[in-house]
């Protein structure tokens, strides 16, 4: 255990906290930071789909990749929200117009994650259940897949999925993008 961990867990126990709570209350503490240069990116592209609220996008992004722009999945999913290539072809926008389409440029990926998270929006709107589930759903296991099931697929890393950016998104950090 590290010392600044040691110390933290030692002053909410002697305060009362209990060594759970002083865990988590230190895990949420550093774990949810988002770093100060993609929360304007994060604004912006959410205001571009009228239903996907910031805090939903940045959960999002968050869980695709801890927001490493760099990132490759063993999947091939690459880049900050986690494009596969052919999704990527399809909703990669040049946002930053900087005259290319880069999955690993952060401005470009986080505005096509929006896009296609509109899209998603748009194909399962007719799908029972909270349509910002549905379209995370989506996002992970594809829009079929939830069209079929009439909402979240009973896939278990489909319904992890939904389930921790739902609450990620509920935190504070991400409840300040607005």
């Amino acid at each position: 255990m590290t010392r600044r961990l040691a110390l933290v867990v030692a002053l909410l126990v002697l305060a009362g906290g209990g060594i759970t709570a002083g865990w988590l209350a230190y895990r949420n503490s550093t774990a949810e930071r988002i770093p100060a240069i993609y929360r304007p990116m994060v604004i912006a592209a959410a205001a571009t789909c009228p239903g996907l609220p910031p805090a939903i996008l940045g959960a999002q992004i968050a869980q695709e990749s801890g927001w490493r722009p760099k990132a490759v999945s063993s999947a091939g999913a690459e880049g900050i929200a986690q494009f596969i290539p052919s999704t990527w072809r399809a909703f990669g926008v040049d946002a930053n117009h900087d005259g290319t389409i880069d999955v690993f440029d952060p401005a470009d990926a986080i505005f096509s994650a929006a896009k296609y998270d509109c899209q998603l929006l748009h194909e399962t709107s007719g799908v029972s259940g909270s349509h910002l589930s549905n379209m995370l759903a989506a996002y992970n296991a594809g829009p079929s897949a939830v069209r079929r099931h009439d909402g979240i697929p009973p896939y278990p890393e489909t319904q992890k999925y939904v389930t921790a950016i739902l609450a990620r998104a509920g935190r504070a950090a991400y409840q300040a993008l607005g």
